[in-house]
């Protein structure tokens, strides 16, 4: 398991090109996130995120779990559909619930469709990920505009990773987001 600490931020087109321009052009990665969930949400219900999401020419399954700290616990694997996904990712040691709950069968809820401009940023003491996200996420027939920024900590400390989001947030005037894509995608869904 790996464990997940990111920090995510509103933001707009504009931010996006003046953090491209500022951290370099990275990697592109055009994204397409199907979430899953039983009829009845029970992996919702103990906050579990399962997901299979194409990255440009790959499948990649995820599960995502809170940890007590707060941090999400995070596998991940490659994968050509759910099943074989769910399989892989309890191989690596993801919970045993995740099979007793998937058993009776999942559904797609809702789904994310965007680019992300990916660039390795380094930190006091380690490194991490910006990612400049801009698409749309989408539950039945109704969509929401996404435009994100995320830093998530590749290496070194939390607190190195803080420093370095808070001189981006105040340099470009970020407005912390603190739910996740999966979170706003089912909002569509509750009308909210």
């Amino acid at each position: 398991m790996g464990r997940e600490f990111e920090l995510k931020y509103g933001s707009s087109p504009a931010v996006l090109a003046a953090l491209a321009a500022q951290y370099g052009s990275g990697r592109e990665i055009q994204m397409e996130t199907v979430y899953y969930d039983t009829p009845h949400r029970d992996l919702s219900q103990q906050r579990m995120t399962l997901r299979l999401r194409r990255e440009n020419d790959e499948t990649v399954c995820t599960l995502k779990t809170p940890l007590p700290d707060g941090s999400r616990g995070e596998w991940e694997c490659s994968a050509t559909d759910l099943q074989s996904g769910i399989s892989a990712l309890l191989a690596l040691g993801a919970p045993k619930m995740l099979e007793t709950l998937a058993a009776p069968g999942l559904l797609a809820v809702c789904g994310a469709k965007f680019t992300r401009l990916a660039v390795d940023v380094p930190t006091a003491d380690g490194m991490a990920e910006l990612a400049l996200d801009q698409g749309f996420l989408h539950a039945g027939s109704k969509t929401l505009p996404l435009c994100e920024v995320e830093l998530e900590l590749k290496s070194g400390s939390e607190a190195a990773l803080l420093a370095l989001a808070d001189s981006i947030v105040r340099a470009h005037g970020l407005t912390p987001e603190p739910r996740s894509k999966f979170s706003r995608a089912v909002s569509l869904l509750q009308g909210e």
